[in-house]
């Protein structure tokens, strides 16, 4: 079993800077850049989705990432031979497998682990080998938690959205639930001796009962904090984020 963290980390996603550069078809703003700030800022790590259809992050953002950063990059790709290829090339600190479907806005949901146990087994391996980080997408399932550790994950991340879309929309009982949900098997993951990370539309309104896992050692935050951006900077916009993580941790 894997000890408690103290500080929990925070990974800074970067996909809506590139989204906002693809509305143009231009250069700017340019993730790399949004990454070097975030950096700068407190993020212990950055996180890049580079999806099948390229709908924000690039292959060229991907190259830039791996040689401008210090500090990890966590590669969130779907479990397709050519995202395969792209992270054996680079070997990334972090592989975090997720599920994707072209007509989604945005990952809807967690990866179908303990349908697909053998497939993605075989999928992991020479990721594992090339030496990075195995980290699967998963909802806070028992079953889902089991198969991804039966396969070799070293890492999950519980998809914290549908605790986010029950408070924004004042479902306070369900969302107070899922929260339930979260701890739980947050803690019985912790106890298979996985790593436990958490993200999905988290706000500084929602974080703080994350953050107070003891099991969770990361958060991996980005749309909000891409939108509060515009209004007030990255750096301050980070820094809040961090407070707060860092005061409920307390």
């Amino acid at each position: 079993m894997t000890e408690f963290a103290g500080r929990l980390r925070l990974g800074v996603n970067i996909d809506h800077v590139a989204t906002v550069r693809n509305a143009r078809g231009g250069a700017y703003p340019d993730p790399v850049r949004a990454a070097k700030l975030a950096e700068a800022a407190g993020a212990d790590g950055i996180t890049a989705h580079l999806r099948e259809d390229r709908r924000h992050i690039l292959d060229a953002d991907i190259d830039g990432l791996m040689e401008a950063l210090t500090v990890p990059l966590n590669f969130e790709m779907a479990a397709t031979d050519e995202m395969q290829a792209i992270a054996l090339r680079h070997k990334p600190h972090a592989v975090c497998i997720v599920p994707e479907k072209r007509e989604e806005k945005t990952t809807e949901g967690g990866l179908e682990v303990a349908r697909e146990e053998n497939k993605l087994a075989h999928f992991i391996a020479p990721l594992r080998e090339a030496g990075c980080r195995v980290s699967i997408f998963i909802a806070a399932d028992r079953a889902q938690i089991e198969a991804a550790h039966r396969i070799g994950a070293e890492v999950i991340e519980l998809h914290t959205g549908a605790y986010c879309d029950y408070h924004a929309e004042g479902r306070f009982d369900e969302r107070d639930a899922e929260l339930d949900r979260l701890r739980e098997m947050s803690t019985f993951a912790h106890g298979l001796g996985l790593e436990v990370h958490a993200g999905h539309g988290l706000t500084y309104d929602t974080v703080a009962p994350i953050a107070a896992f003891p099991e969770v050692r990361e958060l991996n935050i980005g749309h909000f904090l891409m939108g509060e951006a515009m209004f007030r900077g990255l750096e301050p916009a980070i820094k809040e984020m961090r407070d707060i993580m860092d005061k409920a941790r307390a």
